[in-house]
């Protein structure tokens, strides 16, 4: 497919994004209409990006999938399960 417009691309949609319409995030271009988060789908500024790779995040979608796991952040000893045994078939008595 030719590539008809001249100006910066869309880091999205791919399409020429004109002056009026840009906003910048390291060293990339996107329309306003564009500069969402890839999974809650917010709009978002210079304050509540976050980029990964060629991927654009709100802080608390990037932070749920990039961030810190292990001990104390939901994984681990503090998220065991309380069963007792009964997927074993044991039975406790009261």
């Amino acid at each position: 497919m030719p590539n008809w417009g001249g100006g910066k691309k869309c880091g999205v949609c791919q399409k020429t994004v004109y002056f009026a319409e840009e906003v910048q995030c390291e060293g990339s271009s996107f329309h306003k209409s564009c500069f969402l988060c890839m999974v809650c789908k917010k709009n978002l500024d210079s304050t509540t990006v976050a980029v990964h790779g060629e991927e654009i995040y709100c802080k608390s979608c990037y932070g749920k999938k990039y961030g810190p796991k292990g001990y104390g952040y939901g994984q681990g000893a503090g998220t065991l399960s309380t069963d007792k045994g009964e997927s074993l078939g044991i039975r406790h008595e009261e």
